[in-house]
């Protein structure tokens, strides 16, 4: 079949349409031809000129040159121009607005988190910081409690880095997958995770650079719930009193993905040796019926 050849501007982007009429996935055929549509219509926009094209190109190259087992720059760009919180927000509720508050995944997941038991410690090497506790309760969109779900627990040390990124740290630092209880509890012994920058050695530190943006993420901690039957939850719950609560680099705090790090300066600790302050986090999510879903980890 004949796509026609291209006399004058306006024949491009009709032209390259034809040519994908073909596609037998309906579903591909709808997004490339949407993607096409908008990204020649970009290119009219802003008038884009042959030395922007050859940027644009060697950005994209060097965002796959600088991915590797410990590190993802693409899905870190596409946090860092918001992309992957729309996407998030668009396939589960509107602005995290509903029970089921959802999060973007973050490029620092880890698929195998040693299992570990409802109240023990994620802290597996020395990490100085005031101690948490938490507990969580995971309930179904009608507010029954739900009892074995996997939960995955992961976040930062007190200085902002994860344990792939600090050599300092044990592997599987801070890292740790639970089962809720016939209560759909399950609880877990750690430190006040801190606010820390995005890796900013690769193309897009050099975009925020350019865009004089900070690169910093507010204090969080992530948590993966993953049980047969329903939809997979993945989410994070930010530190409430983190000065870049409202300048997220990644814009991924919504309003109920905050929680209340509760500082204790008094009282009895929650287990022996416990120095104040110390803090606790309850926090209760939800998951919907669906399907269960693990997603791709993002670095081994």
């Amino acid at each position: 079949m004949s796509n026609g050849i291209i006399e004058r501007l306006e024949d491009v982007t009709p032209t390259v349409l034809r040519a994908m009429a073909g596609t037998g996935n309906a579903r591909l055929r709808t997004v490339m031809e949407s993607f096409v549509r908008h990204l020649h219509a970009f290119a009219h926009e802003v008038k884009l000129t042959e030395a922007e094209y050859d940027l644009a190109v060697d950005f994209l190259n060097r965002i796959g040159q600088a991915t590797n087992d410990s590190h993802n720059e693409g899905i870190l760009f596409a946090d860092a121009v918001g992309f992957s919180t729309l996407v998030c927000l668009l396939n589960n509720g509107n602005a995290g607005a509903t029970e089921t508050a959802a999060a973007l995944l973050g490029p620092f997941w880890r698929a195998n988190s040693p299992r570990t038991e409802n109240g023990a410690t994620i802290v597996r090497s020395a990490t100085p910081g005031p101690e948490l506790f938490v507990s969580g309760e995971i309930v179904d969109s009608r507010g029954k409690p739900l009892a074995n779900v996997e939960v995955d627990v992961w976040q930062s040390s007190p200085v902002g880095l994860y344990e792939n990124q600090d050599e300092t740290q044990t592997d599987m630092n801070l890292r740790g997958k639970f089962t809720t209880d016939a209560a759909g509890r399950f609880s877990f012994r750690s430190v006040k995770p801190a606010g820390y920058p995005v890796p900013t050695d690769g193309p897009t530190g050099d975009l925020l650079r350019a865009q004089n943006r900070h690169p910093y993420r507010p204090a969080h901690i992530h948590f993966l719930g993953f049980k047969p039957g329903y939809k997979t939850l993945i989410t994070q719950v930010f530190v409430d009193d983190d000065e870049h609560l409202e300048s997220d680099v990644v814009f991924g705090v919504t309003r109920k993905l905050v929680g209340d790090y509760r500082r204790h300066d008094h009282g009895e600790p929650p287990a022996p040796g416990v120095s104040a302050p110390w803090y606790t986090l309850n926090y209760r999510f939800a998951m919907e019926d669906g399907e269960a879903i693990r997603p791709k980890p993002p670095i081994k």
